[in-house]
């Protein structure tokens, strides 16, 4: 399979769809979840969630382009936003050129929190609890035996002290312990979950306190990702242009990442451009995407200030990136088992565990910052997010079918004035022959 489609995006609806289905071999269930012929029904919405009124439907784009680790994936994204899809799919092009992006990660494991308060003694409960921590891990892995069977299961209990930090702190030193338990294709949720609870009244007996919160943390940092990337200066160039040209255009990038490594005010738009990208991807694989965008943000602050995720620097005549994060995902359980768009998109990216889910997300946050760095250091971010938001504004302003497209080209040819009142003035002519 070869996600490199020249000119997927100048294609018809059909034709976009037809051209999935031959080059993945989609078979007629996988291709009415992604085409919405087989939506998520009421009655499945009903045991999801309470209260339910609806159902609420957003775009289904595919990043093309994109190669991992030597091998190519087309990867369903679920945004609203006009411009991601295309810019991760012209970026995922740019890191062709260099060789596609490399990634690996760590084991999928994942840290459970149980809280213990009023402890008379924190040192006594520490050297209690250390001496029954094989007995705790052993009583945490029979309340999740499947896991196990897979090759999961509980692998450590630490223990930290965690003192009060402020005059007005009302309590007293706590004693918080960190079970960290293999999920292997879950996100994990639910089974540190049962397993925390589970331990707490023999950690409370032990410490000599009382046990208040047993859950699962989502800053995720034994559970990381890392994605890397190289674009040659000629990959900037179009046809003409210098190699100068495509050097000033990498070292234009190198000083946007510097400025969002420096200071938090950028970062935080730095970052939310990365989860742009692994948002969408989450989203339609059925993830649960803030539990990963909580982990990413505390990563980045793991040094005591908001920085960054990745980083850009040229050298040896290309710009490399690099990013580091934290990725709770799972191909098994949860929305998984009953949306039928997310089995889909699972499907036609191919892939077979959780890790290589969040190889290909990071991967896709890679690509989408690159694009919008680019754009911001070189031409301005305006520039070619307008351009694709046009259509939305042109149909703001009533225009229908063929006429969307004609109003947005027309505006796009001059100048780029991207407004509601270009936009009618461009439709009154339209309609006016």
């Amino acid at each position: 399979m070869h996600s490199a489609i020249p000119n997927f995006y100048k294609l018809s609806l059909q034709e976009r769809r037809e051209k999935l289905a031959e080059v993945l071999d989609l078979d007629e269930k996988a291709q009415e979840g992604l085409w919405g012929a087989q939506p998520l029904s009421i009655e499945k919405a009903e045991q999801m969630v309470e209260n339910v009124i609806g159902l609420m439907s957003q775009p289904l784009g595919v990043c093309v382009n994109l190669q991992l680790n030597g091998r190519d994936h087309l990867v369903p994204m679920a945004v609203e936003e006009a411009s991601v899809v295309a810019a991760a799919s012209h970026a995922a092009k740019l890191l062709r050129a260099g060789g596609g992006i490399q990634a690996e990660s760590t084991a999928p494991l994942m840290i459970g929190q149980i809280q213990l308060c009023d402890v008379p003694d924190i040192d006594h409960a520490i050297a209690q609890i250390e001496a029954q921590r094989e007995a705790l891990l052993q009583q945490a892995a029979s309340m999740d035996p499947r896991l196990v069977e897979v090759g999961g299961g509980p692998r450590e209990l630490h223990l930290r002290r965690l003192d009060p930090m402020e005059q007005d702190d009302p309590l007293g030193p706590m004693l918080i312990a960190h079970l960290v338990v293999d999920v292997r294709d879950a996100m994990g949720a639910n089974a540190i979950n049962t397993m925390c609870e589970g331990i707490a009244p023999r950690l409370a007996e032990l410490s000599g306190g009382h046990s208040r919160l047993r859950i699962l943390s989502n800053l995720a940092d034994r559970r990381l990702v890392t994605v890397r990337g190289r674009i040659p200066f000629e990959a900037f160039c179009k046809k003409g242009q210098s190699i100068e040209h495509g050097e000033a255009v990498a070292l234009g990038i190198q000083e946007a990442s510097v400025f969002a490594e420096r200071d938090p005010y950028r970062a935080a738009t730095h970052n939310k451009g990365i989860m742009n990208g692994i948002d969408a991807v989450l989203v339609a694989t059925g993830q649960d995407y803030r539990a990963v965008e909580a982990g990413a943000h505390a990563y980045a602050s793991q040094k005591g200030r908001y920085t960054a995720l990745s980083r850009w620097r040229v050298r040896d005549g290309a710009l490399h990136g690099e990013m580091t994060l934290p990725m709770a995902v799972g191909i098994v359980g949860g929305v998984i088992r009953v949306h039928p768009t997310a089995q889909a998109a699972l499907k036609i990216m191919q892939v077979s565990t959780a890790q290589e889910l969040a190889q290909i997300a990071a991967a896709v946050g890679l690509a989408q910052n690159l694009a919008a760095i680019r754009a911001l250091a070189n031409e301005g971010i305006q520039q070619g997010h307008m351009r694709l938001h046009s259509r939305n504004i042109a149909a703001e302003i009533g225009a229908v079918g063929a006429e969307i497209d004609r109003v947005a080209t027309i505006m796009s040819q001059r100048g780029g004035r991207f407004s509601h009142d270009v936009a009618r003035s461009i439709l009154e002519e339209i309609r006016k022959g």
